[in-house]
C-alpha cells in the first residue's frame, strides 16, 4: 500500500541527492587552477545527462530486473517498460516503484562524478564521458544488482544501507585505477599546485552536507526511526570530522 508520508519524504530525498552532483562539480572547481574550473565542473555536471538516460533506459533494469543467475537483471524493465505506480515489494513496500526507481537514479549519477576528482585536468571531456558510460553500464549496474537487487551477494547476505559498497567503495577503486593509468598532471613537480578558489570549495562542502541528509537517511526508503537515526548519524558525524580537521589543521 502506496504511503503519500513516505512517497513524498523519498522524493525530497531524492533532490537533496541530486543537489550533490552540482554540489561536487563547486567542490572539485574551487580545487583545481583556475583554467581548468569550467572543465571540471561540466565532468561533473555531465553525468546528470549521462547516467540518468542511462539508469532510464537500461541501468535500472540490470540493477533491478528480474535476478539472472545472480550476476545482472533482465531487461524486463527496459526503458522503464511495465513499471507501474504500484509499491515494488521486493525494494521499497510503501512508496510507487518509479519514485523508487528515481532515487536510485540520483546515487547512479553522482557514484561516477566522485570518481573525476582523481583525474582532474588531465582527461579530455570525449574520453571522460565515454568513460563514464561504460563504467556505469559494466561496473555501477552489476554491482547494484549484487547487493541491492538480489544478487549473489544479497543472497550471502551482504549488507550495504546506504552504498558504502555500491557506491564508495566502488568508486573509490575506480578513481585509485584512474589515477595510476593517468598518472600526474604536467608539470606537477616542476610548478606549486594552488587551489584556485577555497570559499568555493568550502560552498560545495556544505552543500554536500545538506545533501547527505537525504543519501543516508532517504535510504530508509520511508519515514521511520531508521531513517531518524541515520539523520542524526550523519549529521553528527560531519560535525565531529570537522571539529578534529580544525585541531589537526591548528
Amino acid at each position: 500500500m502506496v504511503d503519500k508520508g513516505d512517497t513524498l519524504f523519498l522524493l525530497v530525498s531524492a533532490a537533496l541527492v541530486l543537489l550533490m552532483t552540482p554540489a561536487l562539480a563547486v567542490f572539485y572547481g574551487g580545487l583545481v587552477r583556475r583554467k581548468n574550473v569550467l572543465s571540471v565542473v561540466i565532468q561533473s555536471l555531465i553525468m546528470i545527462s549521462i547516467v540518468t538516460l542511462e539508469w532510464i533506459y537500461v541501468g535500472y533494469s540490470l540493477s533491478f530486473g528480474p535476478d539472472l543467475h545472480g550476476i545482472i537483471g533482465s531487461l524486463k524493465h527496459f526503458a522503464l517498460r511495465d513499471i507501474s505506480f504500484s509499491p515494488s515489494p521486493n525494494y521499497a513496500s510503501t512508496v510507487p516503484e518509479p519514485a523508487f526507481m528515481i532515487y536510485q537514479c540520483m546515487f547512479a549519477v553522482i557514484t561516477p562524478a566522485l570518481i573525476t576528482g582523481a583525474f582532474a585536468e588531465r582527461v579530455r571531456f570525449r574520453a571522460f564521458a565515454l568513460f563514464s558510460l561504460l563504467w556505469a553500464l559494466l561496473v555501477y549496474n552489476p554491482l547494484c544488482h549484487w547487493i541491492w537487487g538480489g544478487g549473489w551477494l544479497a543472497s550471502l547476505g551482504t549488507l550495504d544501507f546506504a552504498g558504502g559498497l555500491v557506491v564508495h567503495a566502488s568508486c573509490g577503486m575506480a578513481a585509485l585505477v584512474m589515477a595510476l593509468v593517468v598518472g600526474a598532471r604536467r608539470g606537477a613537480k616542476q610548478e606549486p599546485f594552488i587551489p584556485h578558489n577555497l570559499p568555493l570549495t568550502v560552498i560545495g562542502t556544505g552543500l554536500l552536507w545538506f545533501g547527505w541528509f537525504g543519501f543516508n537517511a532517504g535510504s530508509a526508503l520511508a519515514v521511520n526511526n531508521t531513517a531518524i537515526q541515520a539523520f542524526i548519524n550523519t549529521h553528527t558525524a560531519a560535525a565531529t570530522a570537522m571539529l578534529f580537521w580544525v585541531l589537526v589543521e591548528w
